[in-house]
């Protein structure tokens, strides 16, 4: 892959080269490939077709938590998000010790790899809410828990300006990776005022409906920014300055 340079920026094929634009500018590549049949045959690409295999596996589970968590992620995710995400879960594949190399998958890997992950990179939840804050997973009667003890919002969240007000989201989630299924329960705080004033005690609750799931389970929890304008709440900057991370994770293992 090669950069392009000059006034003029191609976009297309000519010869072997294609030239196109991506998040990262205008760029060339030459064609080239290995034949289909010879892919999936030959004994030198072994290893190739087992890393293919693995590295779908990564991103169809990127793809279903990401679907489970839509509504709250639709306004909390950089434009790299899918790609840090896959990243980190073919981590979480390869610390499959039990499968053969090609095999392994996100279910007998560990998937406590992914706590902590932001869905925003360019807002991280660690370095936006320095509320204290507790994460609960009850397994058995299927509730997810965040309790947030009173605070001063000016002196424990670092908000964009413009910020008037801000909410605290939440999502719990059962993710069934094999057959791309789940059960989602989100929930939120009130519209909040920045400002001096301590808050009241919040406490978010998903209740999924599930009892004593045997599929993973998913905590999410984050914070919207929001302006109040003739009594009108608007995200701001598109919510480019949202927070929104996997705060806590059973397996069920």
């Amino acid at each position: 892959m090669a950069r392009q340079s000059g006034i003029i920026k191609l976009k297309g094929t000519i010869g072997d080269i294609t030239f196109y634009k991506s998040k990262d500018g205008y760029l060339a590549r030459q064609k080239g490939g290995v034949d289909k049949d010879r892919f999936l045959n030959d004994p030198k690409f072994q290893r190739t077709r087992e890393n293919a295999a693995e590295f779908g596996r990564a991103g169809k589970a990127s793809k279903s938590l990401c679907t489970a968590i839509r509504p709250v992620l639709n306004k909390t995710q950089d434009s790299r998000m899918i790609s840090r995400l896959v990243k980190l879960m073919m981590k979480v594949i390869k610390a499959d010790a039990v499968s053969d190399r090609g095999q392994r998958n996100v279910l007998d890997g560990e998937l406590i790899l992914l706590q902590g992950f932001d869905f925003n990179g360019n807002a991280s939840l660690s370095a936006t809410v320095y509320a204290p804050a507790s994460f609960s997973i009850d397994r058995l009667d299927g509730v997810m828990g965040i309790i947030i003890p009173s605070f001063n919002p000016s002196n424990q969240i670092v908000a964009p300006g413009g910020t008037t007000h801000f909410r605290f989201i939440s999502a719990g989630v059962e993710v069934d990776f094999e057959n791309e299924t789940f059960v989602l329960s989100q929930s939120s705080s009130p519209e909040l005022p920045y400002d001096n004033s301590n808050t009241a005690l919040t406490i978010l609750n998903n209740d999924l409906g599930v009892l004593d799931s045997t599929k993973p389970l998913f905590l999410v929890f984050g914070i919207e920014f929001l302006q109040q304008v003739n009594g009108t709440f608007y995200s701001l900057n598109n919510g480019a300055y949202n927070a929104l991370n996997l705060v806590s994770i059973d397996t069920g293992i």
